[in-house]
């Protein structure tokens, strides 16, 4: 191949990666085309890209971009995925469909620059995605005010509670 060629795909790599820095490499050369393009039609309906490279020049395109961590999974048949809403997401949908279907391997990954092995990426699959975690914090930062007007409506409500069985205690004999 011609160093024209090879600069002609390594620009196009970079065009369809974009901005993305945080990728998984799998290996899918253990399933047969149909399940190939099966599998990138139910991701790409998620918003998960799937795209099959040649090792040598994804990791110089990598080099150029600066994105670090991948170089140590592309070795043999590597193909990218990236996209989703966020990492986990990606990584759980991964490992969701690696354990339904054996011939699936997960060679790792990187995020934010780090390299992630299979086991760290797994790992990563099992944490609380980006929307569980967003929902904890507003939980947590809700809950001293919601603590505080319980406290005053508890005490609140009880005072009422005794002035209006007073009342209507004094009621009930003058009728």
């Amino acid at each position: 191949m011609s160093k024209a060629v090879k600069n002609l795909i390594m620009t196009e790599l970079q065009k369809r990666i974009g901005d993305n820095r945080d990728f998984v490499v799998i290996d899918a050369s253990k399933l047969d085309a149909f399940a190939v393009n099966k599998l990138r039609l139910e991701l790409k309906a998620q918003g998960i890209h799937l795209l099959g490279v040649k090792n040598a020049m994804a990791k110089r395109t990598f080099a150029d971009m600066g994105v670090t961590g991948l170089d140590a999974h592309l070795k043999g048949p590597s193909v990218l995925v990236w996209g989703s809403s966020d990492m986990v997401a990606l990584t759980k949908e991964l490992a969701k469909r690696a354990k339904a279907n054996e011939k699936l391997e997960i060679k790792g990954g990187a995020l934010d620059g780090t390299s992630l092995n299979a086991q760290q990426v797994d790992a990563l699959s099992k944490s609380p995605g980006r929307v569980e975690l967003i929902g904890k914090i507003l939980t947590l930062i809700k809950s001293p005010g919601a603590q505080l007007a319980a406290a005053l409506l508890g005490a609140g409500g009880t005072i009422s509670g005794q002035v209006k069985s007073l009342a209507d205690k004094e009621e009930a004999p003058a009728a």
